[in-house]
């Protein structure tokens, strides 16, 4: 006798073209009705092999080409590859330029975090959020265009230091965002973090333990919301981030509500750091001696920072030429995009939106 209530597993396509994988991904659901059995990531689709063009340009010309992988903080990009040529050839830069790239690497983490926010609010259909996310995000990206030029592919740093001294009105708009911030992440809260919709959506979703984490060499928000403090600039401070006094916000459930408190803080604490570093900005120059040609000595680096979605590492091997012999991307939404599985199974088709959201990756940077 044929059993007509039978159910057979489902095999379903999400994406590439799909806007909440947050860009060209393809997960392939095997499905027993709404429940998730297993995903496979696809990726690849963006590939533009940036690390072999890195070792095909000398060391001052590739320095543009890591804007491109993490398009929502390419001014981390930069930080972290200046810091890793300026460590490979032995020289830091002045206390004045730490400090500028402390500021803009700490308003980038705010403005990659509004993006997150707002698009992953949109995905679970709270759009309001997105509309005024984008409003602050938009100060932040006016800063970064008067200092030069540009506001999402941010090229602000030099192998060495900066690449031009603050504009005049830098201490002003950076004086207002402060000023207005805080009052807006107020009202981010009052629309999401007690809002019921948002809250069961999110609460006892995509939970990662901190064992998982380890497990899969997660890190950034999503390791600290499964309860470990590790971040960079506390753990292995860099660009002078020492002599800030800052806090590591972490969560204790390791879901998606958690990820999302975590980024909440760490947008409070990078305003925090920023207005210290507005402060106590030293005088001085803001390039250190770089020689027009770089060659640095053979031998091989790894220089990682925090950057907005966890670390960021630059592998670099020098074999005395103008040009690295290899150069090796550490890529954090790579390397979180890899516990989409473990985080996914047994949840719903419609949680997976919003684990996808809270695990904050960019494809330019998995696939690069």
């Amino acid at each position: 006798m044929t059993n007509h209530l039978e159910t057979s597993e489902m095999v379903l396509n999400m994406g590439p073209q799909h806007p909440s994988t947050h860009g060209v991904l393809r997960l392939i659901l095997k499905l027993d009705g709404e429940r998730v059995k297993s995903i496979e990531c696809v990726i690849g689709y963006l590939h533009r092999g940036v690390e072999k063009i890195g070792e095909n340009r000398t060391y001052a010309q590739f320095a543009p080409y890591v804007d491109r992988m993490d398009y929502v903080a390419a001014v981390s990009n930069g930080l972290g590859y200046c810091l890793a040529v300026e460590k490979l050839i032995g020289i830091e830069a002045p206390p004045r330029a730490q400090f500028v790239r402390v500021i803009f690497a700490e308003l980038n983490r705010i403005a990659s975090h509004l993006l997150w926010l707002g698009t992953s609010a949109l995905d679970l259909g709270a759009m309001t959020a997105l509309f005024y996310t984008m409003r602050e995000r938009e100060d932040v990206l006016k800063i970064f265009e008067n200092y030069c030029g540009a506001r999402l592919t941010t090229h602000a740093f030099r192998i060495g230091g900066l690449q031009y001294e603050l504009h005049d009105t830098f201490e002003a708009e950076l004086l207002a965002f402060c000023a207005s911030f805080p009052a807006r992440l107020d009202e981010y809260e009052r629309l999401l973090t007690q809002n019921p919709i948002w809250v069961d959506r999110l609460k006892g979703i995509g939970i990662l333990t901190a064992a998982d984490c380890k497990a899969y060499a997660v890190s950034g928000p999503v390791l600290r919301a499964a309860g470990l403090p590790w971040d960079l600039r506390k753990a292995q401070p860099y660009s002078s981030y020492d002599q800030f006094d800052f806090d590591i916000p972490t969560g204790q459930n390791a879901d998606s509500y958690d990820r999302y408190l975590v980024r909440i803080e760490e947008m409070r604490q990078s305003l925090r750091i920023i207005r210290q570093a507005l402060d106590r900005i030293p005088s001085g120059p803001i390039l250190a001696k770089v020689p027009k040609v770089l060659k640095p000595a053979p031998g091989e680096i790894y220089s990682s920072i925090e950057a907005p979605k966890g670390e960021l590492g630059y592998y670099i091997v020098s074999d005395g030429s103008l040009q690295p012999w290899r150069l090796r991307v550490r890529p954090p939404s790579f390397l979180n995009l890899a516990a989409l599985e473990k985080m996914a199974v047994g949840a719903l088709v419609a949680d997976v939106v919003a684990i996808i959201g809270t695990l904050d990756f960019v494809l330019g940077e998995v696939d690069r």
